[in-house]
């Protein structure tokens, strides 16, 4: 199993919090994400006026991993500098199953330096994922 660089990783989401564009919520929140390559990809959260277009750290970090070719995935860590440590939400969650093994760690972490870890198969389990579309019966329309 890879040995995790966490205060790496760390580090990399503490500086991506610093560019967060959260001047609704004023929850800035930062993410890193370790890919199997070894490169270490950033995202920030980036709110809108219109509530439902905000993008997560997490979808954002991820996203700029998958824009540098990147699939497979060792670990995510959040960082927010907020008292109580924050997990990934569930939208976040379900997009972390599409790239990240179940086993994968997730980590939480917080300015007062405390931290948490899970699984994701702890943070989501039962996940709906590609290999259930896999399975699925091929059905036509039914018409009424």
């Amino acid at each position: 199993m890879t040995k995790i660089n966490w205060p790496a990783l760390k580090q990399a989401a503490k500086q991506a919090t610093l560019q967060a564009y959260a001047p609704y919520s004023h929850f800035p929140v930062g993410v890193a994400v370790l890919a199997s390559s070894g490169k270490i990809y950033i995202g920030c959260n980036v709110e809108s006026a219109s509530y439902g277009a905000t993008v997560c750290a997490e979808r954002n970090a991820i996203a700029a991993a998958v824009v540098a070719g990147e699939r497979e995935f060792k670990a995510l860590l959040v960082y927010t500098p907020q008292t109580d440590l924050t997990p990934p939400c569930g939208i976040c969650r379900q997009v972390i199953a599409e790239f990240f093994l179940p086993s994968t760690p997730v980590a939480s972490c917080n300015h007062l330096e405390q931290q948490q870890t899970w699984t994701l198969a702890e943070l989501l389990p039962a996940a709906f994922t590609p290999k259930h579309l896999d399975n699925s019966e091929k059905i036509g329309v039914i018409k009424a």
